[in-house]
């Protein structure tokens, strides 16, 4: 057979076609796009996913487990929305699992075994303008209002050192206040910036 090798009933040639190249560099310059969303599963290969947190206005404690075996935990779930909700209206709000799958992985890349304090989860958008009318740099369209950010810091770790490791995961916004003394980390669009 012309040095042609059968696999699974299909002829293959020694060497790689025109066709073939190009067929494998699009599926290359494919897996490169893939969202992290996909990624970050095929990365997860722990058991169970912990998350710790502390909410600074509330002062609620919460050690959850999440996530067990690639399946989220609802009623852990629902522990976490109560936790992140409005505090200013009581109002809860599904908090986006990629949000919560980012945070995992920023705990788990600075080896931390404390909790999160949280300063800002949830916000309604009427909790949203009252804070934009102090501050113009709130956003009127905030990803705050649809459970996809969180104001946070990390006590024992420095600011900059969670800005740095939410930053190198590549998915989505990082917002550093040193002089308000958190960061803020969401799943929309890649972005950085230094607030005031």
């Amino acid at each position: 057979m012309n040095s042609l090798d059968n696999i699974d009933g299909h002829a293959y040639r020694g060497t790689m076609s025109r066709r073939q190249f190009l067929h494998t560099g699009l599926l290359t310059a494919a897996a490169v796009c893939i969202p992290g969303k996909i990624l970050a599963s095929v990365r997860d290969r722990d058991p169970e996913k912990k998350l710790l947190f502390y909410n600074a206005f509330t002062h609620e404690h919460l050690e959850t487990v999440y996530w067990i075996d690639g399946l989220y935990v609802p009623e852990e779930l629902s522990k976490i929305n109560h936790l992140f909700r409005d505090h200013r209206t009581g109002k809860v709000k599904v908090i986006n699992t990629d949000l919560l799958d980012l945070l995992y992985h920023v705990q788990k890349k600075l080896e931390s075994k404390k909790p999160f304090h949280i300063m800002s989860g949830y916000r309604t958008p009427r909790s949203n303008a009252l804070l934009r009318k102090r501050n113009k740099q709130v956003s009127r369209n905030s990803l705050h209002m649809y459970g996809k950010a969180v104001d946070l810091n990390l006590p024992g770790y420095r600011l900059k050192d969670v800005r740095r490791a939410a930053m190198s995961f590549r998915r989505g916004g990082v917002g550093y206040y040193p002089r308000h003394k958190f960061v803020h980390i969401d799943v929309g669009d890649v972005r950085y910036w230094w607030g005031s």
